[in-house]
């Protein structure tokens, strides 16, 4: 069987989708792919055929033992290379994932073994997001929340952030919300108002639920 950058994708993004707690369809990988619905379904065709997903009656998507091996080693290398770019190249960390979405394909096996003994594994990425795709349920049990949960008044550290979204990213850096900071909760309504330091910000709702964080002390 032939694993292509096609099937690599699908794979990586039902895993991604997944991951982020949603039930994946066809019509979720058309969202997360920006693919149109014909080509969604051939592809479907050909993972199922080749035995690398599942689809249930009710169109209900999963990984197969072989389909979840490919998508978890893409995840390693995609997750290793961002490292790279932030650690050794200097690279902002808004712009890594988008890179490597790019070189994850073009990485050898002997090139990943170098960059694993150079960086270790097991380490966040720049967006704070662990390789092993940490669900919202596995994520809440390690006493996460996500930032339109918090209270008036709590004060939290962020830990990771939805990479996926590369103008969601800069907003964040804008707002001086990224992996390690931390921050006070001055008001949570329709709009939230959070303090960094001396600074006071002012973030959409869809945009704090796109951020986890956990108690300071």
């Amino acid at each position: 069987m032939r694993i292509t950058i096609s099937k690599e994708n699908y794979l990586k993004a039902i895993a991604e989708a997944q991951s982020e707690g949603e039930t994946v369809k066809a019509v979720t990988l058309t969202r997360w792919l920006h693919v149109s619905a014909p080509a969604v379904t051939m592809a479907i065709k050909r993972l199922k055929r080749d035995a690398l997903i599942r689809v249930d009656d009710d169109g209900r998507i999963s990984l197969t033992a072989e389909g979840r091996e490919i998508a978890n080693r893409l995840l390693n290398r995609h997750h290793l290379i961002e490292r790279m770019l932030t650690e050794i190249f200097g690279l902002e960390w808004y712009k890594v994932h988008d890179e490597a979405e790019q070189l994850e394909h073009a990485v050898s096996a002997d090139f990943e073994r170098k960059l694993a003994e150079k960086l270790g594994t097991g380490g966040a990425c720049p967006h704070g997001n662990l390789v092993g795709l940490e669900s919202p349920e596995e994520r809440r049990r390690l006493g996460m929340k996500t930032l339109d949960e918090a209270r008036e008044g709590e004060r939290l550290q962020v830990v990771s952030v939805f990479e996926r979204d590369r103008a969601l990213l800069e907003l964040l850096d804008g707002l001086g919300i990224r992996p390690g900071v931390e921050l006070e909760v001055v008001s949570n309504g329709a709009r939230m108002e959070i303090r960094t330091g001396s600074r006071a910000v002012v973030v959409q709702r869809g945009v704090a639920g796109k951020v986890w964080l956990r108690g300071v002390g």
